[in-house]
C-alpha cells in the first residue's frame, strides 16, 4: 500500500466524517458492542469476522460463541506463543498488528501523515513544551490497525512509565483514505500519550483515539476516558517504589475498544528503524522494526 496523495474519492469518503457526531456515535456503539443476548452478539461477531476476513486461527477462542459481547471477541487474546519475540534483546519490536502508515525522521516540528501533508509535533503532544524539546529532530512510526486487526497494544522495548496525558478532541476515521484527505488528522483525534524510560532513552507511545472508539485502557488504569468527557488530564506516576509501572518488552499495555493507530516518538540519535520499515508494510505485534544505534 504504497503512499500517494489524496484523491476526489479519498476526500468524498472523508470530510461528510466532519458533520458527524462523533461523540454520540461513539457512545452508541460501545453500548450495542456490550450486548450480551447470546444470538444477537453471536450473529454480530460471525457477520463481523466474515466482512473483514478477520483471521480467527490465532485466536485463544476462535468461535464466536466462546466471547460474551461483541467486544470481548473485538479485544480477543492471542494463543500463546503466536506473536515470537526476537532473540536480539534490544530489538525494537512492533507494538501491535497492522501495518505501517509513515515512519521516519521528525524533521524540525513535522511528521510526515500521508505524501504531501505533514503534521505539527506540538500539537500532537498537546502543546507540552517539554516533550517537544525532547523529541524535536527524533524518530517516529505510525501504525495502523485495521479492522480486522488483533487490537491489544504491546511494549516495544522494556519501559518505566513515567507520566500520561491524556488530550480530548475529534473522532475522525483514521483508515488510509482519511489519514490521507484531512490535514493533522492525528492533533485533531483524542489521544492518550504515554511517556516511558526505556534502555533507548526516552519513548512516547501515543494510542490515537478514533470513530465508533473513544474508549482506550491501560493495564495500569483501566479505561482512560470513561466519561468521555473533554479535558486534558494529566498524571505523572511514582518513578520507584510499589506505584512505578515497569513493562518488558513484548507485555501488553493497553488496548483500542475498536480500532486505531499507535504513534512511537524516539529521541533523537538513539535508534535506527530497519530498512524494511516503509509505508504500506505489513507488521505482526513481536516483529523486529529498529536497534540501538549503538548496536552493532
Amino acid at each position: 500500500m504504497p503512499s500517494r496523495p489524496a484523491s476526489l474519492l479519498d476526500n468524498l469518503k472523508s470530510w461528510p466524517l466532519a458533520l458527524l457526531p462523533h461523540q454520540l456515535l461513539s457512545r452508541l456503539v460501545r453500548t450495542v458492542t456490550r450486548w450480551q443476548t447470546v444470538w444477537l452478539k453471536t450473529a454480530l461477531i460471525r457477520l463481523f469476522i466474515r466482512h473483514f476476513r478477520v483471521n480467527m486461527e490465532d485466536a485463544e477462542a476462535p468461535s464466536a460463541e466462546d466471547y460474551n459481547d461483541f467486544n470481548h471477541f473485538f479485544t480477543r487474546a492471542l494463543k500463546p506463543f503466536t506473536r515470537p519475540l526476537p532473540q536480539d534483546p534490544l530489538a525494537i519490536t512492533s507494538p501491535v498488528d497492522g501495518f505501517v502508515s509513515q515512519a521516519g525522521d521528525i524533521t524540525e516540528e513535522r511528521l510526515m501523515q500521508a505524501k504531501g501533508r505533514d503534521y505539527s509535533l506540538a500539537a500532537l503532544l498537546g502543546g507540552d513544551d517539554k516533550q517537544l524539546a525532547l523529541f524535536k529532530h527524533g524518530k517516529f512510526a505510525t501504525l495502523y490497525l485495521s479492522p480486522r486487526d488483533y487490537h491489544r497494544i504491546h511494549m516495544p522495548c522494556d519501559g518505566k512509565l513515567l507520566e500520561t496525558t491524556y488530550i480530548p478532541g475529534r473522532l475522525f476515521s483514521v483508515a488510509p483514505h482519511t489519514t490521507r484527505a484531512i490535514p493533522g488528522l492525528f492533533t485533531r483525534n483524542e489521544r492518550l500519550v504515554c511517556l516511558f524510560e526505556t534502555p533507548v532513552g526516552l519513548m512516547a507511545l501515543i494510542m490515537v483515539g478514533a470513530i465508533f472508539v473513544s474508549c482506550m485502557e491501560t493495564v495500569w488504569s483501566g479505561t482512560v476516558n470513561p466519561q468521555m468527557g473533554m479535558s486534558l488530564l494529566h498524571s505523572a506516576c511514582e518513578p520507584s517504589g510499589k506505584k512505578a509501572i515497569e513493562l518488558r518488552r513484548g507485555d501488553e499495555m493497553g488496548r483500542f475498544n475498536m480500532g486505531s493507530t499507535v504513534i512511537l516518538l524516539f529521541r533523537p540519535g538513539m535508534i535506527r528503524w530497519a530498512d524494511s520499515l516503509q509505508a504500506g508494510q505489513s507488521l505482526q505485534m513481536g516483529q523486529m522494526i529498529g536497534h540501538p544505534v549503538n548496536d552493532g
